[in-house]
């Protein structure tokens, strides 16, 4: 059994029908791509998959359990988390603040210490830069502390939408080798992200949104190879 599975999904933003009876799944253990031009409905399968939004058809499995009309606090206790687009820290917050938000539904003051030095662990500079307000770090610190802050909560999935977006070459390459070590680390990782190439050198399997339909899903590399994918995605 897959860990998340999605089943003719439908989800409309008034009359207009932004993903059109889409199916794919995730097992445990993938990195799996979500990838697709602006518009594809990308962002907006990651919100109806984590509950921000309700489908007007169609089922969201998560570890045996239907979430589809769950809601998103109680799918975060559940052992999901999502880094949303625009990374969305609290700006005049200090960084270890923030990071304490995302420990919200753990009430145990010693596993949320344990959970803050394993993230200034993963990400040390967040703990150089503990005591500054969110707002002061660059675009890269802070899609760090956005990822940091969906790890407090330990998930056993997580949901990223657009983690390289805005961001130089290097913090680029940086938060893509932080998106390999969370999943060697035994979290699940669902990845949406322009950058197709980066995501797919990174993921077990792919899928291609088109116009909220899925038009073509495999393995990572075979999506790489494919013509069709190099010509629309990958500027080849």
């Amino acid at each position: 059994m897959a860990m998340l599975e999605i089943r003719d999904l439908e989800v409309y933003y008034g009359m207009i029908q932004a993903i059109k009876g889409i199916s794919f799944e995730v097992n445990e253990g993938e990195v799996i791509a979500l990838i697709g031009a602006n518009g594809a409905g990308k962002t907006t399968t990651l919100h109806t998959v984590s509950g921000l939004i309700a489908p007007k058809r169609g089922t969201v499995t998560f570890e045996g359990n239907d979430i589809t009309k769950t809601p998103a606090h109680k799918i975060v206790s559940m052992g999901m988390a999502h880094v949303p687009e625009g990374r969305r820290v609290f700006a005049s917050l200090s960084v270890l603040q923030n990071l304490k938000l995302g420990a919200y539904i753990k009430n145990n003051k010693d596993e949320i210490e344990e959970s803050i030095q394993m993230i200034y662990h993963r990400f040390p500079r967040l703990e150089e830069r503990k005591n500054q307000p969110a707002g002061t770090l660059s675009g890269g610190e802070q899609q760090m502390l956005a990822m940091g802050r969906a790890l407090m909560s330990k998930p056993r999935i997580i949901l990223m939408d657009e983690p390289s977006m805005g961001l130089s070459p290097i913090f680029v390459n940086e938060i893509f080798d932080i998106i390999k070590s969370v999943s060697a680390s035994g979290t699940t990782v669902l990845l949406v992200e322009q950058n197709a190439k980066k995501a797919l050198s990174i993921a077990d399997r792919g899928y291609v949104l088109e116009t909220g339909r899925i038009v073509l899903e495999g393995e990572a590399q075979k999506l790489l190879d494919d013509e069709s994918v190099k010509k629309a995605y990958l500027g080849e």
